[in-house]
């Protein structure tokens, strides 16, 4: 099938390029000429695991294409998706700006039958806004589908080849047997397309994410109860975890959650709410009790320094929001950052993948180092912000041998309490006993 997709972020171009590997013809629309350019000569502007083989696979076999004109990417697709931004408001609602805008010069542009698809995270009612602004101009017949994405960064490119489900919300029967169409490649094992109206399948995405952020806030909340009364999130979490109603994901409690999805989307999701006269109690206590959890160290950190940090130098591991991405958006090491330079830290920093993107923001108010090690020389102590792998099993010994005095700052639990007190490490972590020597 002939695909356009317009937008070449983050799931646009994670879009375009899943949908090119099972032979479809895609091209990727974007309004940075100099992104295209880049894109067109295979340099892939984000890190997402495996997704650069599947990208220099598709541009050299000629099924993945860039361009910055609308009217040639409309003429090829028979499927057009809108994979644009739909950044927050300062009221917490979805700007809708950019879907929009680009809606209207889509109804300037059409001429025949098309399938119209939101792939962006947007509120109720988007598709059927849409709809109307392509309608004022369009001369021909046309659908809006709404078709949600579930990526995880990280995971985005097996979430999109091997996705456990996928929701298509559509009125149209033409537009559901297009869809389907496209993605019975995907659901060969069983998994199922899930049909359903458009507002329907608009707010899955929105409850999904919200459920999820609720699921991390509510173990943040019993991990940080655990502190007061002696008890041990590790065993709970074990405990409820084993429950099948529950399950075992989305149990570790840490400094909050960050990334481009859960903040916007909980926020989003509320202020859709209060539009209708809705308040959603819970999602305002998620949004309040994540907001103070990301520098949920940072008490603990004063604590151990009698509340005088001036002069004091911090390793820090992990600046991505998660492990295996680069994206640092609402990352919580950001937050924790923030708050120590304001005391006159210094800040040796290292992430395997989110440097560069740092470093734009900070420049040169940290210290950005090349490995793990180099930046535990000469602090005072370890802060560890997320839970990369490379940082599970790392040599005890050379932490002690750099940082002044054995002292870490663990927001994501990545240390067994027995383990660590065997090598002689003051440990604080979250939810659990606190070690100090």
């Amino acid at each position: 099938m002939k695909i356009a997709v317009i937008g070449s972020g983050y799931v646009g171009l994670v879009t375009g390029t899943c949908l090119a590997e099972t032979g479809n013809e895609v091209i990727c629309i974007d309004i940075d000429e100099s992104k295209v350019q880049k894109l067109s000569k295979g340099e892939v502007p984000i890190y997402e695991p495996h997704l650069d083989i599947l990208f220099d696979r598709n541009i050299k076999a000629g099924r993945l294409k860039f361009t910055t004109s609308l009217k040639e990417g409309l003429e090829h697709g028979e499927i057009i998706f809108l994979a644009l931004p739909t950044p927050e408001e300062e009221d917490g609602s979805a700007d809708l700006s950019y879907i929009i805008g680009v809606a209207e010069n889509i109804g300037q542009l059409l001429n025949e039958y098309k399938v119209i698809v939101d792939k962006s995270t947007v509120p109720v009612g988007t598709a059927e806004k849409v709809r109307d602004t392509i309608a004022k101009y369009a001369t021909c017949d046309f659908d809006v589908v709404s078709n949600p994405e579930f990526l995880r960064e990280g995971f985005a490119v097996d979430d999109f080849l091997k996705p456990e489900r996928i929701v298509v919300g559509s009125s149209s029967d033409r537009a559901i047997e297009v869809m389907k169409k496209l993605y019975k490649p995907f659901v060969r094992s069983g998994n199922p397309i899930i049909v359903m109206d458009e507002k329907s399948a608009e707010l899955t995405k929105y409850a999904a994410n919200s459920f999820l952020a609720t699921k991390i806030t509510f173990m943040n909340e019993i991990a940080n109860y655990c502190e007061k009364v002696g008890a041990d999130i590790d065993k709970v979490r074990i405990g409820i975890g084993t429950d099948s109603r529950i399950g075992k994901r989305f149990l570790f409690p840490g400094i909050g959650y960050g990334g481009s999805c859960f903040p916007k989307d909980v926020k989003a999701l509320h202020k859709s709410g209060k539009n209708s006269q809705y308040d959603f109690k819970i999602l305002d206590a998620v949004i309040r009790v994540n907001d103070s959890q990301k520098i949920a160290l940072l008490p603990k950190i004063n604590a151990y320094f009698n509340n005088d940090l001036s002069n004091k130098t911090f390793a820090i591991w992990g600046l991505a929001f998660k492990p295996e991405t680069d994206d640092i958006r609402e990352a919580p090491a950001l937050y924790l950052i923030d708050e120590l330079l304001k005391e006159g830290v210094k800040i040796k920093a290292f992430d395997p993948e989110a440097m560069k993107n740092v470093a734009h923001r900070y420049g040169d108010k940290i210290d950005l180092v090349t490995t793990m090690y180099e930046a535990v020389q000469n602090a005072d102590a370890l802060i560890i912000c997320t839970e990369w792998s490379i940082f599970r099993t790392p040599d005890f010994n050379k932490i002690k041998e750099g940082l002044k005095i054995p002292l870490i700052f663990d927001g994501r639990n990545l240390y067994d309490i027995v383990d660590i007190e065997k090598e002689e490490i003051s440990y604080f972590s979250i939810g659990r006993k606190d070690i100090k020597l």
